[in-house]
């Protein structure tokens, strides 16, 4: 299944917004963050916050914060705000797909997409903020594993001078 960049963006932003739900963040902090233009950033911003998973703050210090509950919005629930997830009608197939082997391709593409679906169906926020916070754990742990193997390799050339 591939996302469109909207959804991506949407994706991103909520997750962005729910790593800490009491922070306002200014669309324009996410948009440099993602390499992507404020403006286009805003029109996913406002159909989430139609939707209720963000609300926008205004005035000084004002951005859009998460107003979701992490633990029962799950990856496809963003996704479906952004995509369209019904199958093709029959006037739409490629002339090759009426083909034995067609239909076979078909038939695993479909299931391809069934698996991605409830994939994406079973992981909500949480899952995805645990996630993070195990990455960041593992990042910090490997950095830390680094400076100390870059010191003991200094100690020892220092030795050996």
């Amino acid at each position: 299944m591939k996302l469109q960049k909207n959804t991506r963006l949407a994706l991103y932003s909520v997750l962005e917004f729910a790593l800490d739900p009491a922070r306002q963040i200014a669309a324009a902090e996410i948009a440099a963050k993602y390499g992507v233009s404020p403006h286009h950033l805003a029109k996913v911003l406002s159909e989430l916050a139609r939707a209720g998973v963000v609300e926008s703050v205004r005035g000084v210090g004002g951005g859009y914060r998460f107003a979701g509950n992490a633990r029962r919005l799950t990856l496809m629930d963003v996704i479906r705000m952004f995509e369209e997830l019904s199958e093709p009608d029959g006037e739409r197939r490629e002339p090759g797909e009426r083909t034995p082997v067609g239909r076979a391709l078909s038939a695993v593409l479909s299931e391809i997409d069934e698996i991605a679906t409830a994939t994406f169906s079973s992981i909500t926020l949480a899952t995805m903020l645990r996630l993070l916070e195990r990455q960041q754990r593992q990042a910090a742990n490997a950095a830390r594993l680094s400076g100390r193997a870059e010191r003991a390799a200094a100690r020892r050339a220092a030795r050996r001078d």
